[in-house]
């Protein structure tokens, strides 16, 4: 696998050439197109500590070493960087401190918000795991023409990377995927957390490539223990005479009926999201991404009149 520095290479030169000529417009070495990306990643705006999801339904104490962005600079991120379809804002991603959307060995996880009512969660221990997988895969698989039509892709479901597990205490719920884009060399981690609220669901979706999944299942561990619903919003502050109940248990969670409503190619990210190191789209769109901020700051630079 060439390294994220050696692909954007064509892409940043492409971008440079797009701008007025001048001495600056050369090719770039690896270490200036490091440079160049580190530059794109401070521009982003940052958050950390004490974040407040859903005008307030939920909240999220970041741990030290990660960091936050809101939902408009996410929605950029993972539709002009990451190759992802154009979808509604999510409650925005978090990133370790130490990588970002850039990195070719970092990881993310995107927020959202599943309103569609109290999940009941007492069927947990019901569910046949094996048939959810073999819907998924065929679900997926019957999107494939759309996905290809559109110019993004075959995706195939490979299994579980970590199997579906319930901690019944926490109203949590843990699973992974081993995904397939296309005929990329490496395969992607999707790994979800599901965290129960009184009428919806705040979904963890962890994006990275397979090897990362130790990395990641401590991650998500490490965030999980700050993320949840403020009091009126949890779980146990479900009124079943005044509260909507969803029209699926924990075996519809996983299985993603939301997404199967509007069809798994227009659904939650949680499918959808490419992988930045795997997805030539995805390279494309960081050259892009590049090219907008290289213009935006050659206009701050021009003295004004």
């Amino acid at each position: 696998m060439e390294s994220l520095a050696l692909l954007l290479t064509p892409l940043l030169s492409l971008a440079l050439a797009q701008e007025p000529t001048t001495e600056e417009n050369v090719e770039l070495s690896p270490e200036e197109i490091q440079a160049r990306i580190a530059e794109l990643d401070a521009s982003l705006p940052w958050r950390t500590g004490e974040i407040v999801l859903g005008d307030g339904k939920a909240k999220l104490a970041l741990p030290g070493g990660y960091r936050y962005l809101d939902p408009q600079p996410s929605k950029g991120v993972l539709e002009d960087v990451w190759g992802n379809p154009p979808s509604d804002l999510t409650w925005g991603m978090i990133f370790p401190a130490e990588t970002g959307p850039f990195h070719e060995a970092g990881w993310g996880v995107v927020l959202q918000y599943i309103d569609e009512g109290h999940v009941d969660d007492d069927d947990a221990d019901e569910v046949d795991y094996a048939e959810i997988l073999e819907d998924m895969q065929d679900s997926v698989r019957d999107e494939n023409e759309a996905r290809v039509g559109a110019g993004f892709g075959t995706l195939e479901i490979i299994g579980w990377a970590e199997h579906p597990h319930h901690d019944a205490a926490q109203h949590h719920v843990y699973w992974a995927k081993e995904l397939q884009f296309g005929d990329s060399p490496g395969r992607t981690l999707n790994y979800d957390v599901r965290v129960l609220g009184r009428e919806g669901v705040l979904s963890m979706n962890a994006v990275a490539g397979l090897e990362e999944l130790e990395p990641v299942r401590a991650g998500m561990a490490a965030l999980l223990g700050g993320a949840g619903f403020t009091e009126g919003n949890r779980y146990e502050d479900y009124d079943s005479s005044t509260d909507n109940l969803a029209a699926y248990g924990i075996g519809g969670l996983i299985a993603g009926k939301v997404a199967l409503k509007v069809g798994l190619f227009k659904g939650l990210i949680a499918l959808l999201v490419a992988g930045k190191k795997l997805v030539i789209v995805a390279v494309v769109g960081i050259g892009a991404f590049i090219s907008k901020l290289l213009r935006r700051k050659k206009a701050e630079a021009q003295p004004s009149e």
